[in-house]
């Protein structure tokens, strides 16, 4: 069982059928990453992804996460290789059932925290829930400018404008790198209790090892494999 401040998760059977599943992937720059990487994401799983700087973590996430195509390897999504399918249709998938959390928030600047989760809102054609925003504790900033922010409140619209649309699958790239200890712990509870709520996926990558055993499954990305680790 994996514990949180907020509830108590499952680890997910081995036997349920994958929301995501990658076989052999590989993937090189200037010099190979990862090689013959088979990972896969259940319903209701937690898997945070450590490693070092340059070993592949952030590829890898965004390999599974629509935004970049493996040199080797397929990722299987609703029973199809998901870089085989047509752009359009990759980019549906991208804007309703995947939702992508970048430790740089990538809001717009000129807007209202309002204004941000709108356009997810509208694009998702999905309502902004206004308990989602009591729990990232920004129901006061609605109407805040965003570029007035503190980082930490910017950090947490970002994460809210992703779960507004509801995705069942949410990757998350250092999504904490930029808050306190006890606020990145909130944060990281308001995913998994979503992910549970919902029998989603979380995927996370995190050179913080205890914001990592909050997941159900660890593993260390080195010397191009993934090694489980028990935290």
């Amino acid at each position: 069982m994996q514990e949180s401040h907020s509830g108590t998760f499952s680890v997910p059977s081995s036997s349920q059928k994958p929301l995501i599943e990658a076989k052999g992937l590989g993937h090189a720059y200037d010099y190979p990453l990862f090689e013959n990487i088979d990972i896969a994401i259940r319903p209701g799983e937690s898997i945070a992804i450590l490693g070092i700087s340059g070993s592949g973590k952030s590829t890898l996430l965004h390999i599974l996460s629509t935004l970049l195509k493996p040199d080797s390897g397929k990722v299987i999504y609703q029973g199809q290789d998901m870089y085989a399918l047509p752009d359009k249709k990759l980019l549906e998938i991208r804007r309703k059932d995947i939702g992508i959390i970048f430790q740089s928030h990538y809001l717009f600047k000129g807007f209202t925290t309002q204004e941000n989760l709108e356009i997810s809102s509208l694009i998702s054609e999905k309502k902004i829930d206004p308990d989602l925003l009591k729990k990232l504790k920004i129901e006061d900033t609605m109407h805040k400018n965003i570029a007035l922010l503190s980082g930490g409140q910017q950090q947490r619209v970002s994460i809210a404008r992703v779960l507004v649309k509801k995705p069942s699958l949410i990757f998350a790239d250092e999504p904490t790198g930029n808050l306190d200890r006890e606020t990145a712990y909130e944060v990281i509870d308001v995913m998994l209790d979503y992910i549970h709520k919902i029998n989603g996926g979380l995927f996370i990558v995190t050179h913080d090892e205890k914001i990592a055993a909050r997941c159900t499954t660890v593993y260390r990305l080195k010397e191009r494999r993934l090694i489980p680790v028990i935290l």
